[in-house]
């Protein structure tokens, strides 16, 4: 064998090393990357999940509103990556506890009364107003000492949820989309699609509560979407019972 096929040889050879080491060097980081997604979400290859919903109001069928329809597509892509499975649940069916497989439950109290019973349980610091009548505070939300008022189609607000298993007594976190439109559970659920990695850096396993809200949803849609507090404390912290509302006869 001269040097020209000797070189030729051993450039092939190399080549092919360095090709068999990078592709496991990005198997490596993929596997890792897809492990701290499965972590952060309770969502192991083949496990099961819950989609919890709302159903619409006076229908016998699992109706779903559009905004809600999008939040769940979201949601279902996130379990899919995580080589995972999920099952749709109205929310008065789904009665069972938590922990055990992880949940994803999508409106406000007033639709869905497992959201209206994760929040009694499990953030007594969140109070959110379900009067149907027309009024400044209808929807809002009071976390704390502080109230958000909704303003439709202009600034509009969502509670995004992790609450752990140690909270919960079992192996698998419950998230919330708890907004006051459905179109902020697309905007929440959205939210957590985009930025998982980057709560997963900051919270880690542990629970948390972050106050979102929409800007301009009537030009912008789910898409505009600001920060306003990681509100965890405040929301783990039960509020005083509200007092009892005086009653006046006409004379």
């Amino acid at each position: 064998m001269n040097d020209d096929v000797r070189n030729i040889v051993l450039g092939v050879v190399a080549a092919g090393l360095s090709a068999a080491l990078g592709w496991l060097a990005r198997t490596y980081l993929w596997k890792r990357k897809l492990r701290r997604k499965q972590a952060f979400f309770g969502l192991p290859d083949n496990s099961e999940s819950l989609l919890v919903v709302n159903r619409e109001a006076g229908g016998p069928e699992l109706t779903v509103m559009r905004h809600d329809v999008f939040a769940l597509l979201e949601l279902a892509a996130l379990i899919k990556d995580c080589n995972a499975h999920a099952q749709v649940v109205a929310h008065d069916a789904a009665q069972q506890g938590f922990g055990e497989r992880t949940e994803f439950c999508v409106g406000g109290p007033a639709s869905n009364r497992r959201m209206a019973a994760h929040l009694a349980s499990l953030l007594p610091g969140i109070r959110v107003n379900v009067d149907p009548e027309p009024g400044p505070d209808r929807g809002a939300f009071q976390i704390g000492s502080e109230r958000y008022r909704l303003e439709p189609g202009k600034g509009e607000y969502v509670l995004l949820a992790r609450l752990t298993a140690g909270q919960l007594g079992g192996a698998r976190p419950v998230f919330l989309f708890c907004g006051q439109r459905a179109i902020t559970n697309q905007a929440a659920s959205r939210y957590l699609a985009r930025n998982h990695e980057k709560l997963a850096r900051k919270h880690g396993g542990n629970t948390f509560v972050l106050l979102l809200k929409v800007v301009n949803s009537q030009a912008y849609g789910p898409d505009v979407v600001e920060l306003v507090a990681d509100v965890t404390r405040a929301a783990e912290t039960p509020l005083p019972a509200p007092a009892p509302r005086s009653s006046h006869r006409a004379s």
